[in-house]
């Protein structure tokens, strides 16, 4: 079984998500064979391509960072779509920590970057706003020789 890791921004300019949805279609559909998907599933790239690649028929693995993760989420919307796909995941791996902090997101992004066999990264090449950011998992995944697909529309830039 193939596994594909997602890392990536929670916010996606309007500009980008057209290009982001496409290009993520384009990695996780008509595949041979089976494969098993890695996301944390915050609001943003993680939903999004935990989403489509359901749709695509693939298995979904949660990596949940914290025991009080769903506080996380200030967008109810964003809430009720964790809900959903983690309840449609296969599988469920959890980091351990009591409080979602820096050091828990920065522990499952690495968690995901170890077990994938690709990264995929909706990352517009800024460096990380914070420990755990999506600069900072695709570097670690690099340094495991791992390869990253990264996606973003050119010439877009976050808030």
């Amino acid at each position: 079984m193939k596994r594909i890791g997602v890392t990536g921004h929670r916010s996606i300019p309007v500009e980008a998500l057209a290009h982001v949805r496409q290009s993520l279609r384009s990695v996780l559909c008509g595949r041979q064979g089976p494969l098993e998907v890695l996301s944390s599933l915050a609001e943003g790239a993680d939903q999004l391509f935990a989403g489509i690649a359901l749709e695509c028929g693939a298995d979904l693995t949660v990596v949940i960072p914290s025991e009080d993760y769903e506080g996380d989420f200030a967008d109810a919307e964003a809430l009720a779509r964790y809900r959903q796909l983690r309840h449609r995941a296969a599988q469920e791996v959890r980091m351990g920590f009591a409080r979602s902090t820096d050091e828990a997101y920065y522990a499952a992004g690495t968690y995901i970057a170890e077990t994938c066999d690709r990264l995929v990264a909706v990352w517009d090449g800024l460096p990380a706003r914070g420990h755990g950011g999506t600069a900072e998992i695709v570097a670690y995944a690099r340094t495991l020789g791992k390869p990253v697909t990264v996606i973003w529309r050119e010439g877009v830039t976050r808030q």
